[in-house]
């Protein structure tokens, strides 16, 4: 199973989820009442809509069948959705250190096509090399065991293959310039980190920008947050907010407008390609 299949999978979970949200709303029935149609509980419903569940062909079955669908073609339609949206990913082999909220995650920025980010705290994951990754797991689990910090490293090197696939995203990182300052791991290790920027920032499908300490207070006063955008029209866009224990899913319009003005604030105030990459070679001399 490929990369692309598997994480094609979660995003179908949210199409068909959002099917049958739009079937139910139509009808007028409450998630309390559709979960008693399947023997299952309103938040069960909930979670099926929202594409955070695994869906069995008979419950969705019977809800087709409460929402009115009686049409052949458009209910086999929806079935087939569900029995692709069931395909594990390759990342539930990494399921002894990956907790479910990171799951949905890993699936969507697999299977996005345009992956826009702002990151205040470390260079974002997907651009990390594997000493400052290691540096970073390390700290975040002081005492953790050498072989759980070893597989989470590895994990997040067999996320970042995404970026040299066939079917690669569009990548565009705002870095704050604090990212670049604060130490993981020894000096040689941010050395070699500030050279792959540079590198990985020449690919054609990867725009890096750093926002610098010089321009102030800036849009991304909230934080780090990640906007996926997917190759599916009927799809909307999805922000991700990350937590300590949890994350956010944020894909209502009022909301992902919001994250859209400040990411596009932070384009347009943040130095262009040219002038962050010389940003970053007067950090290299320096380091």
């Amino acid at each position: 199973m490929s990369a692309g299949e598997s994480s094609g999978s979660v995003v179908r979970r949210i199409l068909l989820g959002s099917q049958l949200r739009r079937l139910r709303d139509a009808r007028g029935i409450t998630r309390e009442a559709a979960g008693y149609s399947i023997r299952a509980s309103e938040s069960k419903i909930s979670r099926m809509e929202l594409g955070r569940v695994s869906f069995k062909a008979r419950d969705v079955e019977d809800l087709l069948t409460l929402y009115g669908v009686v049409d052949e073609a458009e209910r086999e339609a929806l079935l087939g959705l569900a029995r692709e949206a069931n395909v594990t990913g390759w990342w539930h082999s990494y399921g002894d250190v990956l907790p479910g909220w990171f799951q949905t995650y890993i699936g969507l920025e697999g299977a996005a096509s345009l992956i826009r980010v702002y990151e205040v705290q470390f260079v974002h994951g997907l651009l990390q090399t594997e000493a400052y990754a290691h540096a970073v797991v390390e700290r975040g689990m002081r005492g953790g065991p050498a072989a759980e910090i070893d597989r989470r490293v590895a994990l997040r090197l067999e996320r970042q293959k995404i970026l040299v696939s066939e079917r690669a995203p569009v990548l565009h990182v705002v870095l704050d310039e604090a990212a670049l300052h604060r130490p993981y791991g020894s000096r040689e290790v941010m050395r070699a980190q500030l050279d792959h920027l540079l590198e990985m920032s020449e690919r054609p499908n990867i725009t890096l920008q750093v926002m610098p300490f010089s321009f102030g207070g800036h849009a991304g006063e909230s934080g780090a947050f990640t906007m996926l955008r997917f190759p599916e029209s009927d799809l909307s866009d999805v922000v991700f907010l990350e937590q300590l224990t949890s994350a956010l899913y944020l894909d209502k319009a009022e909301d992902v407008a919001q994250y859209e003005r400040a990411m596009s604030r932070l384009h347009d105030d943040s130095p262009g390609e040219k002038e962050s990459r010389e940003l970053l070679r007067g950090l290299l001399r320096e380091a």
